[in-house]
C-alpha cells in the first residue's frame, strides 16, 4: 500500500524557516541529496541546493532509513 505505516519515505525535511513564506531543505534519503524549496502562499520552487562550487550538497545518510 503506498500511504502506509509501513512505507517509508524517500524524502526528509531537514531544515524549516518560516510558514506561509519560507524554505525548506529536503534530503533525498537514497541518494543523500540536498534540495531547496523556497515558497510563499501556495506558489513555489524546488532546485537543487549547490555548495560554492556549484556541486549538489550530499549529506551522509541516516541508518534508520
Amino acid at each position: 500500500m503506498l500511504f502506509s505505516k509501513e512505507h517509508d519515505d524517500r524524502f526528509k525535511v531537514i531544515y524549516k524557516q518560516g510558514m506561509m513564506t519560507g524554505f525548506r531543505i529536503i534530503q533525498d534519503r537514497e541518494t543523500g541529496v540536498n534540495y531547496l524549496l523556497a515558497f510563499e502562499g501556495n506558489v513555489g520552487g524546488l532546485t537543487v541546493l549547490l555548495d560554492e562550487n556549484g556541486k549538489p550538497v550530499v549529506t551522509p545518510l541516516d541508518d534508520d532509513y
